[in-house]
């Protein structure tokens, strides 16, 4: 098994909302590489990864004992039983709503999540609260994409295993496996039923994305903060014409890695406090690099998809009033995980403290309301907040 990278912010919300046949990132969440905790945590002072899941958040997490976690592994195992069922026992009973447990070949996955790739059909869902799993979206050119599956299609079964009822967590780990095996989806669609067999796929997603509108408002598209992204943002800001604004666009990013997030920040701050965490007890704080731009106008697009790491740097640009945010509230996770790797090879994360913004707003359950409402029509309405701070129209 790899070593555990060193800052872990598994977008546990793409693992658990948003389903690409395997838990990328949260994440999602959820991970972090030049920029994932190692198990020595806190000795080198980096910060751990915001991971965000998509379920009914209501005030802080709780948090399970890693000891109590280790030791039901270790007694497991030694019975000849999982030690990943009974650390999940625990941690269940727990109250740590962000807590979860891998196996080996899941956290092997999700450290490649890190790069943006992953073997799968291509496919996010969400399960609906009468147990449904949903297509949310499909990623253009993919194996899903390719059979004709659609947006807000009901996937029923995974090579004939049920599907309805079960955590998105748990379907990702049927639609997983190896590259160019076929997996049988089972569908439904206008109330008739249908069967499509696609073949899994090495697939790869830009996170960051650049356009150019005809009035020099430039605008960036952030998926997710896998590796490279804070640089990609730089990059975009620093080749953006003189002038122009920049619509920073961090609708439906579930997060990622926390130094990614920071770097992407800094292009647009110049040095100063990003966020503050604690690490059981221990206080800690993120700051920016120096020497980011901080006249060109800028507008945040944010809504309930915007998660972790996301809320990270939509926190720091609204608190240091750097960014006008528009759009709807976003989703609420701030919670902090660490990795430990189990007797018998599987790895707890475990909550073990929370983020906050500079101004002291903790992250975790309300989320980030945005300065200027804004639903359908959102990118408009940023374009029109961009004329008024001199850009634009």
């Amino acid at each position: 098994m790899p070593g555990l990278p060193a800052l872990c912010p598994r977008p546990r919300d793409l693992r658990r909302g948003a389903v690409l046949t395997l838990l990328f990132l949260a994440t999602v969440g959820a991970g972090a590489g030049s920029g994932c905790w190692s198990p020595r945590e806190g000795q080198d002072g980096r910060p751990p990864a915001l991971v965000g899941s998509p379920v009914p958040a209501s005030g802080e997490s709780g948090t399970a004992d890693r000891e109590a976690v280790a030791r039901a592994a270790a007694e497991a195992v030694a019975e000849g039983k999982s030690g990943k069922k009974a650390a999940e026992e625990v941690v269940s009973r727990s109250g740590d709503r962000w807590g979860a447990v891998y196996d080996q070949g899941e956290y092997a996955a999700f450290t490649d999540d890190l790069d943006g790739r992953w073997t799968g059909v291509g496919v996010w869902t969400g399960r609906r609260r009468d147990g449904a799993i949903e297509v949310e979206r499909i990623q253009p050119d993919s194996p899903a994409a390719r059979a004709g599956l659609r947006t807000g299609d009901r996937l029923l079964s995974v090579d004939g295993h049920g599907v309805t009822g079960l955590a998105v967590a748990d379907v990702v780990a049927l639609l997983r496996g190896e590259a160019g095996t076929p997996v049988v989806l089972g569908l439904g669609r206008d109330g008739a039923g249908l069967t499509e067999t696609v073949r899994r796929e090495r697939l790869r997603t830009e996170p960051v994305t650049v356009r150019r509108l005809a009035d020099g408002t430039t605008v960036i598209k952030v998926a997710s903060f896998t590796r490279g992204s804070g640089d990609r943002v730089r990059d975009a800001v620093r080749a953006a014409p003189p002038g122009g604004g920049v619509l920073l666009d961090l609708r439906g990013n579930p997060g990622g890695l926390v130094a990614e997030a920071v770097t992407a920040a800094s292009a647009f701050l110049d040095g100063g406090l990003v966020a503050t965490y604690d690490v059981r007890g221990s206080e800690r704080a993120l700051y920016a690099a120096p020497g980011g731009d901080t006249v060109r106008p800028l507008v945040a697009l944010v809504d309930g998809g915007t998660m972790s790491a996301a809320e990270l740097v939509t926190g720091a640009l609204q608190d240091r009033g750097r960014a006008v945010t528009v759009g709807t509230r976003t989703f609420g996770k701030g919670a902090v995980q660490m990795p430990t790797e189990l007797p018998g090879g599987s790895v707890a994360e475990l909550t073990v403290g929370t983020y906050r913004t500079p101004a002291g707003r903790s992250l975790d359950g309300g989320g980030i309301t945005p300065d200027l409402a804004a639903g359908d029509g959102a990118e408009d309405r940023a374009r029109t907040v961009l004329g008024g701070l001199g850009v634009g129209p």
